[in-house]
């Protein structure tokens, strides 16, 4: 292959831009960048030219950059149908600031009132129009919509599933071990009933979240009451008889594990309501640190699930994958993140406990 015979003016002290390679190479800054992350369909003969260019300008790709424009052609869909609107909103939010970042665009679309049946069919209908698909609970657990994706060969990223799906990648916190953690630390100040309301049982984050509960229990040495458990399904109004049941029994717990923030908060309204002081009568812990979690008094101790971060990481994931399957290679991440407790005024000694410190100073 002949050389150009021809360089860019440079302007000292600037670096080359993938515009003048583009230019210099007779192609366009996407053929450039396409040829950079090694993108299979590509001419031989257009490849061999924006190596030359590239060799011949001393172009330093910008990796940064590189992303932004394998992203630019990228249509992502988030389908959500989650009834904690905490949650939702974070998820969104983070979702939302990653495309605009990744230059990726983003589809977002409400499932809420369809069946399984209906999934399928929207699932089906989806695979024709996106590159991928992120998936929040519980739609990241709909057999029927993964089902249909994986057959249509479109990536697929599971945010916040309880356990990982070998067909789909995914992004989530350890759920058994930050339940865990919280029921030991609540034990660890000095509660041994403890109130534990559920999430959906649609979701497997609520079994794990039950399941590390229940481990931290048994660690302890504690015999778990049946009477301690109650049912709700993720939403402020679902915990309401939830707490109201718990705080009825004869031996009230002296402390409430809620599995999410939402649920958390109607605890201390049902607790404020019957003229209880939290944390003084009646500890209160979440999960999540959704904005709720601060909206309430007192604020609650919870645990940290990086909601947004665990969205920008989907997005990252999912836009390698894409350009991956470019390139005929199937890879199925499990990203595990970290999560935190986070200690704020909800949780104290139990009553009785202090009461009997008090007295024995």
């Amino acid at each position: 292959m002949k050389k150009t015979g021809r360089k860019s003016v440079r302007r000292k002290g600037f670096a080359v831009t993938i515009d003048e390679v583009a230019s210099l190479a007779k192609v366009s800054p996407m053929t450039v960048s396409r040829v950079i992350n090694g993108h299979s369909k590509v001419r031989d003969s257009t490849r061999e030219r924006v190596m030359q260019a590239v060799q011949e300008l001393g172009y330093i790709p910008n990796l940064a950059a590189s992303s932004l424009a394998a992203a630019q052609d990228a249509r992502i869909a988030l389908i959500y149908t989650n009834p904690s609107a905490a949650y939702l909103r974070e998820l969104l939010l983070g979702a939302l600031h990653s495309a605009a970042r990744a230059a990726a665009q983003l589809v977002i679309d409400d499932w809420d009132e369809l069946d399984a049946g209906g999934e399928r069919k929207a699932a089906r209908a989806l695979a024709r129009s996106v590159a991928g698909v992120i998936l929040p609970p519980p739609l990241c657990e709909s057999k029927a919509v993964i089902e249909e994706l994986v057959e249509a060969g479109v990536p697929v990223v599971a945010i916040a599933s309880g356990r990982f799906n070998h067909d789909i990648s995914s992004v989530r916190i350890d759920d058994f071990l930050a339940s865990k953690e919280v029921t030991e630390y609540l034990i660890k100040m000095g509660h041994a009933r403890i109130g534990f309301i559920k999430g959906h049982p649609n979701q497997m984050a609520s079994t794990r979240r039950f399941e590390g509960y229940q481990a931290a229990l048994k660690d302890a040495g504690i015999a778990m009451d049946a009477a301690l458990v109650q049912q709700g399904y993720f939403t402020y109004r679902s915990a309401l008889p939830a707490v109201e049941k718990l705080l009825a029994l004869r031996k009230a717990p002296t402390a409430i594990f809620a599995s999410n923030d939402d649920m958390a908060a109607a605890a201390i309204s049902v607790a404020h309501r019957r003229g209880l002081d939290v944390p003084r009568d009646l500890s209160i812990v979440g999960f999540d640190d959704s904005s709720a979690a601060t909206t309430v008094w007192p604020e609650l101790t919870t645990v940290r699930q990086p909601i947004s971060t665990m969205a920008d990481s989907a997005l990252d994931i999912l836009l390698r994958t894409i350009r991956r399957k470019e390139n005929d290679t199937k890879v199925v991440v499990d990203q595990v993140v970290a999560h935190q407790l986070i200690l704020r005024d909800s949780v104290a000694a139990p009553a009785t406990m202090s009461a009997s410190k008090t007295q024995g100073g």
